[in-house]
């Protein structure tokens, strides 16, 4: 095991910035939230100024160095680590990206204690020594594969959840429905809400949350229809309730279309692209994957 030093955020004070409270420092100079300085004021080596402890109402020298550290400092989730295999994309101190497989679930639940990319996580975390808690940014249905993007830390996973539907991150999916949808592009904007007595069925409904799915087709074969979507807004299923609500459910969907084993195993959606802006360096950044084999063969 190689162990990784804690995360830290350093900021070198600058003439311009001497005399102000820590505080303001944290806020404006490393753009921590009030929730993180809250939690690491009161740890033994959360804040430091020339890696001594101060508080943080000091007011630092040009000069001096302030470092705050943003890892978890016990982990919370109450998620076992249990091995299983990972597809890493990209990985550096603050994020991580993956290429999740499609019957997979991202979180534990009833039924998967064990078996999902968050046991997966912590396992890879523990063996490569980081010292990091399981911080998914968004979530993909089990059956959906691609890019799926974690936090390593609350302040990364803040910053990136704060950023989620607009232009600093955006997500684009790639699909595979029913039909031919007409017209060929536009914007389904249809509220989404509970089906009333499921535990997880979705449907358009007056009183439900504002939805926005920009969609355009790319090809079409055997009656079908290859799609890439942009998600405005994330709500549950979204993407599914959306298409099925036009008339054209996804390949495969159990849930709002018609399941077909022998077509595919799984609704024919993949996380295909995210853009986004670095949580801590700021940084564009983009992730693109193709579109997966199972997939492909429904429309070549």
């Amino acid at each position: 095991m190689s162990a990784h030093p804690p995360r830290r955020l350093a900021l070198t004070v600058t003439p311009e910035q001497a005399g102000r409270k820590i505080d303001t420092l944290m806020r404006t100079g490393l753009g921590l939230s009030g929730t993180v300085i809250r939690r690491v004021k009161w740890l033994s080596d959360g804040i430091l100024l020339d890696g001594v402890r101060v508080h943080t109402d000091v007011r630092p020298r040009a000069g001096q160095v302030l470092s705050v550290l943003v890892a978890d400092g016990v982990r919370r989730s109450g998620i076992v680590p249990a091995a299983g295999a990972l597809d890493i994309v990209y990985e550096d101190a603050d994020i991580l990206v993956l290429n999740k497989a499609p019957g997979v679930p991202v979180h534990p639940g009833p039924g998967h204690f064990s078996d999902t990319i968050g046991n997966f996580l912590l396992d890879y975390y523990d063996k490569e020594g980081i010292q990091a808690d399981f911080h998914p940014v968004h979530r993909l249905d089990k059956g959906t594969s691609g890019l799926l993007m974690v936090a390593k830390h609350p302040h990364a996973q803040e910053a990136l959840k704060n950023a989620l539907h607009t232009p600093d991150f955006r997500r684009f999916y790639l699909a595979v429905c029913e039909g031919v949808p007409q017209p060929l592009a536009g914007i389904i904007d249809a509220p989404i809400g509970p089906v009333p007595g499921s535990l997880i069925a979705r449907r358009v409904a007056a009183d439900g949350q504002p939805s926005r799915t920009r969609y355009e087709t790319l090809r079409t074969a055997h009656g079908r229809a290859l799609l890439r979507l942009e998600l405005e807004t994330g709500r549950t299923h979204q993407i599914r309730v959306h298409m099925a609500h036009l008339g054209y459910p996804l390949t495969g969907d159990f849930l709002y279309g018609t399941e077909d084993p022998a077509l595919i195993s799984r609704p024919a959606l993949h996380s295909a692209q995210l853009r986004l802006l670095h949580p801590v360096t700021g940084k564009p950044m983009t992730f693109t994957l193709p579109l997966p084999a199972d997939m492909a063969r429904l429309v070549e």
